[in-house]
């Protein structure tokens, strides 16, 4: 077929259409526009009528729950970073609690203070003293009179929690308020921290309280509260570095010789 039957023109004749040029595609510099993914399924609850999400925005907006000021002190969240510790993390503490002469703990734990040894060791701790006490009062009941049955009392549990949850919560946080009135430095995180970490050893010697020799328990409640005392006295000293609040340290050394009084006289009597 000859070229020039190619190029007649067409559009008078009848039932001819146009052709449709797209004016955009005229355009030298056409860009295809850019996808735009979204999250499926739609957002529920609040954020119902706010329809799909584009993928990259925060699911329910720019809010973001507040942990700071007051408001923080009632989110969970802002808690979860003092509980940020692993297993050989937690052990080297226990360590270094058990070394009354060490002097350093506030060193080790200041990058990273947690609230796992204060609440783990104080549970522990409840739950042995009133489980051994039990133990220890039958034991010595039996020396002294051999028909007398195993009963549990289980108003054990209950004056152990009231008495070492009260300690490890409420000693560290007047200690922190003192030294802010006195114009020392105080970080109540890091008080919680040593305090509830030097209840460790309490733990130990109430296993060896259960021998039913009472001068020995003595010597072993003694022991441990001068060991626990030296340890939270001697860190407390190391971390105000001031002389003229020695009777903040010989406040701490003393509350926990009272401690340890306490249960020896109420658990293992």
């Amino acid at each position: 077929m000859d070229e020039s039957y190619t190029s007649l023109p067409t559009s008078h004749l009848l039932g001819s259409v146009p052709a449709v040029v797209d004016e955009e595609k005229k355009t030298p510099n056409y860009e295809v526009p850019e996808a735009n993914l979204q999250i499926f399924p739609p957002t529920s609850g609040g954020d119902r009528g706010r329809g799909y999400q584009a993928f990259g925005s925060p699911i329910g907006g720019d809010e973001q729950p507040s942990t700071n000021g007051w408001k923080g002190v009632f989110n969970v969240l802002s808690y979860t970073q003092y509980f940020n510790v692993d297993t050989d993390t937690v052990l080297e503490r226990i360590m270094s609690s058990l070394n009354p002469l060490g002097g350093t703990f506030f060193s080790k734990i200041d990058a990273n203070p947690d609230l796992y040894g204060l609440v783990w060791i104080s549970t522990t701790l409840v739950f042995v003293i009133a489980l051994l006490g039990n133990c220890a009062t039958y034991l010595i009941r039996k020396q002294n009179d051999s028909s007398t049955s195993w009963s549990f009392d289980v108003n054990y549990v209950n004056l152990a929690a009231c008495a070492v949850y009260g300690y490890a919560l409420l000693v560290p946080l007047a200690f922190y308020f003192l030294l802010q009135y006195l114009g020392s430095r105080a970080s109540l995180v890091h008080f919680w921290c040593m305090w509830g970490y030097s209840l460790f050893i309490f733990i130990f010697s109430s296993i060896l309280l259960v021998i039913p020799v009472e001068i020995l328990r003595w010597i072993i409640i003694i022991l441990t509260g001068v060991a626990s005392a030296c340890f939270v006295s001697l860190n407390i000293k190391s971390y105000i570095e001031a002389t003229d609040l020695m009777v903040v340290v010989v406040a701490a050394f003393a509350l926990q010789v009272a401690l340890a009084l306490f249960i020896k006289i109420c658990f293992f009597p």
